[in-house]
């Protein structure tokens, strides 16, 4: 797997991933970094982890919170894209380190954004 740094770079290649940006700033700064990421592996662990998702492709709204904003800019919101851009095959529960993986590229994405916008 690419390092985090090396994967936040090619998503912002992309012209749909790189036009998402962070809109839930103070819900961010209000729960804080470490429940965002508790909420990102709870809606991960039910939406994107187990071996068959019923609505693969349409089960990440684009609004609603932050790590589902973060999932389609990290292109880590189904299956396919997981396939897609991190060779993370279908049809199968994904692993506990791909799962650390995958919320750590979405906390490092929401950093860089609150970053980005408080300057």
């Amino acid at each position: 797997m690419k390092s985090i740094d090396e994967m936040l770079y090619s998503l912002s290649k992309s012209k749909f991933r790189s036009r998402f940006h962070l809109k839930d700033k103070e819900y961010v700064k209000n729960k804080g970094l470490k429940v965002i990421e508790r909420h990102a592996y709870e809606l991960l662990k039910t939406r994107l982890a187990p071996a068959v998702i019923p609505n693969d492709g349409k089960q990440t709204p684009m609004r609603g919170h932050p790590v589902f904003l973060a999932e389609h800019a990290t292109a880590t919101c189904c299956r396919n894209c997981l396939f897609k851009w991190y060779k993370i095959p279908k049809g199968r529960a994904l692993t506990e380190q791909e799962l650390d993986y995958i919320v750590s590229i979405i906390m490092a994405w929401i950093k860089k954004e609150m970053e980005t916008h408080e300057k």
